[in-house]
This record gives structure tokens, C-alpha cells and sequence, in this order.
């Protein structure tokens, strides 16, 4: 199976990233990769992310696997149903977590989280995974009043082939986050993002005010973006991504459609009112053409990379944003951040049963495949 991108990133900080754009008012404008983003300019991006401090602020899910040994499968006596035996328990940082997963494995060297978890057992088992990466929590609230966002994946191993996912059992909560935990959540952000060199913002709930990023956690975010310039803002919102004001946004389509009620449109037109209503670039997500960069001046199409064989785009959008977001900061153009994103995507969805990562070895011959 062939993947190209993937399925489904103050006004001083942003002059350097405008400046950089080419012009092309009468649409998209295809890339050569290789001279896009060559071998030097690469190596010089991944060599400084150790300089980087980046946070990740929103929802941060628990990812809770569970491997299931077919072959140990039992009936159940009171039931008659099968009574699946786990073998193995694996537990991930999800949703804003897989950012910081992969902002990890590209070497970025200090990661700060914030967000509302639960004072519970998952809430547990998602702080010792934060720090197993080495990420600060500092920032991370337990709420007894909150339950830790999970998403349990049942794998059955297979006589051969990879382990087949049965349904997915999901932890959401189902009532508004309070002003309490909202004012708890604006004041560790004051103290947090003039440390950063970027902020990005993991919107992963749908409904309006159940997740971290809710009305009034959003508006402290849009007001400190203009506050603090030396400080990047990035926005990836699965519903509400025309409400980030001064962020740079990394819609997909289907969201980037949504936000600015764009049927009909073509997907350029769409990200310029985008960028209308934020104030900032966008980095849209284009499907099998790779990404689409919009600013105020120009519309870029950045090529995606095409991935043969089994995949697993779980978590593709998020190891974009880590490239997209470590490479601007490391000084990269729109389009060499994008080409990064692609390259990181385009490995993670190569590993399966697992939200992947991609380290500066596999981006480098990634790239090296790219250009061959």
C-alpha cells in the first residue's frame, strides 16, 4: 500500500518564516525536494534541536495496548464467549503525548508538558510514561474531579501477519473541565511559555469545553502568543482550529473545511480564509499531495513521500507537527519544515501496532531514499 504525507503546523517571531516564502498568488507552487531540503541544510536542522525547549500544552491521552495471545484464548463458563488472555501490557503518551514522543526521538533536548489528568490508576501510568521520555510534568494536574483520558487497544496476535486491533475501549469525560482547574491551567501557563521556544496546542477533544483547551484556556493562549514573540505558537485542533488566534495552524482537510465553512472550495482558498481568521501561516495537510503552506503571500505545495508496504497512520499528524514545529525553530523555510514533517510521517506509519517515532538516523535515510 502506497502512503503519500499522510491521511488525515507577537507578528515579529512570525516576519523570518514570511520573508522566506515564495511568492505564488496565482496558486500552489510544486517543490523539487532535493533542492528544497538538501543533505547540509537537513543535518544542520537535526544538529540543533538539542537547543530547543518546546511545550505541549491540552490533552494528553494514556495509550493502552494490550497484546492478546490467540493461542491462550479460553471460553468462558458463564457466558460462552471467548476470555482473551493478555500477554503483554504496553502504556504510551497519547494525542499531545505522541508530539512529544516524537519530538523526543528527533533529539529535541527539553520537553515540557501541561494538562488535566485524572487522580487515577491511568493517570498513573500516563506520568510514568511522560517520564520515561523525559519530559517534565510539572505542569500536569491530577484532578480528582478528572479522569485520565485513555484509549485501550486490544491486539490479537495472528498466526501470521501482525496482531489484528479489536474494538477500542475509550475513557472520555463527559462533563466540562472547572474554572478552577481552567484558572490552574492559565497560571502554570504564564509561568511556562516564556521558558519555551514553542508552544504547541493539542486540541484532541471534539466537543466544545470537555478537554484542557477549553473557551477560556484558548483565549489566555491566543493573548499570550502576541505577548510573548520570541515564542513560536502552533495550533493542531481536530475541532476547533479557526478559534487559535495568532497560532499557526496544521489543519487536515476535513478540519481545515470545517473551520471555515468551506464546501466547495478549493483547499488553497480554504487555508488563505484560514489564515484570514488566524492571523498566522497554515500548514494544511493535502492527502496523497503532501502539505500545503499558506501565508499571507504566497501558497506552496510541499510533495509528500510515498510509502510502500503495511502501515498504520495512528498518530501520522502528530509526528508531522514535530517536524514541522523543531525545524522552524531551528530556523528551516515553510517548505523545508514541511518536507521534514513528511519525512518523519512517513516513517512513524511505517510501524505498526504502536503510535511510532522516527530518529535523526531513519529522517537522514529517509531522506537519502528520497532523492536516490
Amino acid at each position: 500500500m502506497a502512503w503519500d504525507g499522510w491521511s488525515a503546523a507577537g507578528q515579529n517571531c512570525h516576519d523570518a518564516i514570511l520573508q522566506t516564502a515564495e511568492v505564488a498568488a496565482d496558486g500552489p507552487r510544486p517543490y523539487d525536494s532535493r533542492i528544497m531540503l538538501d543533505e547540509a541544510t537537513l543535518r544542520r536542522i537535526l544538529a540543533s534541536l538539542p537547543n530547543l525547549a518546546i511545550g505541549v500544552v491540552g490533552d494528553i491521552f494514556l495509550d493502552k495496548y494490550l497484546d492478546l495471545d490467540a493461542s491462550l484464548t479460553e471460553t468462558s463458563v458463564e457466558t460462552g464467549l471467548n476470555a482473551y488472555q493478555i500477554a503483554r501490557v504496553r502504556c504510551y503518551a497519547g494525542a499531545g503525548g505522541t508530539v512529544l514522543n516524537n519530538l523526543r526521538a528527533l533529539g529535541v533536548g527539553r520537553l515540557c508538558a501541561l494538562s488535566v489528568i485524572g487522580d487515577d490508576g491511568e493517570g498513573f501510568e500516563l506520568s510514568r510514561a511522560l517520564r520515561t521520555q523525559q519530559v517534565s510534568i510539572e505542569g500536569v494536574l491530577a484532578s480528582s474531579q478528572r479522569m485520565t483520558p485513555t484509549y485501550t487497544k486490544p491486539m490479537l496476535s495472528q498466526a501470521t501477519g501482525p496482531a489484528r486491533e479489536l474494538n477500542r475501549l475509550d475513557i472520555n469525560n463527559r462533563t466540562p473541565q472547572s474554572a478552577d482547574l481552567d484558572r490552574q491551567v492559565m497560571e502554570r501557563l504564564e509561568q511556562l511559555v516564556p521558558q519555551m521556544d514553542a508552544v504547541i496546542v493539542a486540541d484532541q477533544v471534539t466537543e466544545r469545553n470537555l478537554g484542557v483547551v477549553t473557551d477560556a484556556v484558548r483565549e489566555r493562549l491566543c493573548d499570550l502568543a502576541v505577548r510573548h514573540p520570541t515564542c513560536r505558537f502552533f495550533a493542531d485542533s481536530r475541532s476547533h482550529i479557526g478559534l487559535f488566534r495568532n497560532m499557526i495552524a496544521k489543519p487536515n482537510q476535513q478540519e481545515l473545511q470545517r473551520a471555515v465553512d468551506g464546501s466547495g472550495l478549493a483547499t488553497a482558498e480554504q487555508a488563505r480564509r484560514l489564515v484570514g481568521q488566524t492571523g498566522r501561516p497554515v500548514f494544511a495537510t493535502i492527502g496523497s499531495e503532501g502539505i500545503l503552506y499558506v501565508d499571507e503571500q504566497s501558497v506552496q505545495q510541499i510533495p509528500g513521500i510515498t510509502v510502500e508496504g503495511p502501515i498504520d497512520i495512528v498518530g501520522a499528524g502528530d509526528s508531522t507537527m514535530a517536524g514541522i514545529v523543531s525545524a522552524l525553530c531551528s530556523g528551516a523555510t515553510p517548505a523545508q519544515a514541511a518536507r521534514l514533517g513528511c519525512l518523519v510521517a512517513s516513517i512513524t506509519i511505517g510501524q505498526l501496532g504502536v503510535t511510532g517515532s522516527a530518529t535523526p538516523e531513519q529522517v537522514i535515510a529517509r531522506w537519502s531514499e528520497t532523492v536516490k
